[in-house]
């Protein structure tokens, strides 16, 4: 089969598409037959060689994917040949084969065309794990998310929603917010020419926000202590903005606030079924019902992955970027 290797951490370029040896099922996992990825920022830092994968795991770069079961291995249950499923990796999505974890397994959403499908996995697991599974964010409550635009922030928005919460998101130029609104959020916040801080102060009436869901780390951990709320929750996702930072405890205990930072990839395969389980009892039902789509900017072959990378670093795009394989 054919897949994106890095032979040493680089730029784009040192993505390749080339000839590699086939996935084989293992005990407890199928293979499937790559119909499409999505590229993730987890997937750049990796290109540059900052987040290698788990143990065990395919050494190439891809953490979604979807397509069809083509071998079912040893202690599988419950799936056939054949089924078109979308899928949570460890890697190995941006390829043409990739054995999966049967626990990390999902139908296509009735209503969902196969390739759409690849842009669903990394990040309905990754909000509904954060914001709902372990920040718990309520019916009333405010949701801030940095990067609305973003693919978490895109699905973040609509699930929020889902379930009745008021939403408001930071974005870098009126399009990206003006989308923002589109999906359903309340309060926009330009993060080049706001501070996000009192923008919050001001559309809460100074209550502040009850969840947070933050893919910068340190440049904004102060800050989002500063915007959250009484009793309000911090989830941290990512490190876009450095990894140490100061932390004004006596500011959190005023608040009597919490701060959790999860991340999907090296979870153990139980943890990482029990989330997907829950997707699929909780958000497949909102998908099929037309309430909740992944929001897909653009796709590109495989092949042009790096490309794609480039686009994501480039914040040039809405959603997610999808890889289509051959």
């Amino acid at each position: 089969m054919h897949a994106i290797t890095i032979s040493e951490p680089g730029g784009p370029e040192a993505l390749v598409w080339g000839e590699v040896p086939d996935p084989v099922a293992g005990e407890g996992e199928v293979l499937v037959e790559v119909v499409a990825s999505a590229v993730n920022r987890a997937d750049i830092m990796q290109r540059q060689g900052f987040y290698n994968p788990p143990p065990g795991a395919s050494p190439y770069p891809g953490l979604e994917c979807s397509g069809r079961i083509t071998e079912i291995g040893p202690g599988v249950s419950g799936w056939s040949v054949g089924d078109e499923v979308c899928a949570l990796l460890a890697g190995g999505g941006y390829a043409e084969k990739v054995a999966v974890p049967a626990g990390q397994l999902l139908p296509v959403p009735a209503g969902l065309d196969l390739k759409q499908a690849a842009a669903l996995p990394e990040v309905v697991c990754t909000v509904w794990s954060n914001v709902f599974m372990v920040a718990h964010l309520r019916p009333a409550e405010t949701l801030l998310v940095h990067g609305g635009s973003s693919g978490i922030g895109t699905m973040a928005i609509q699930l929020a929603k889902a379930v009745g919460a008021k939403v408001a998101v930071t974005a870098g130029t009126k399009e990206k917010l003006d989308y923002c609104a589109e999906l359903g959020a309340d309060i926009l916040i330009n993060y080049r020419e706001q501070d996000f801080v009192a923008e919050i102060e001001r559309a809460t009436g100074g209550a502040g926000a009850d969840v947070i869901l933050d893919n910068m780390g340190a440049k904004y951990l102060d800050r989002n202590v500063q915007a959250l709320a009484v009793n309000g929750r911090l989830a941290i996702i990512g490190m876009q903005g450095g990894i140490k930072a100061e932390l004004n405890i006596a500011a959190l205990l005023g608040k009597r606030a919490a701060i959790s930072a999860t991340s999907l990839r090296a979870r153990p395969l139980g943890e990482k079924a029990a989330i997907v389980a829950a997707v699929r009892e909780h958000v497949w039902p909102l998908i099929e019902g037309g309430h909740i789509r992944p929001v897909v900017d653009r796709e590109l072959p495989m092949s042009e992955a790096g490309t794609a990378h480039q686009v994501l670093e480039d914040s040039g795009h809405i959603g997610k970027v999808l890889l289509v394989a051959p």
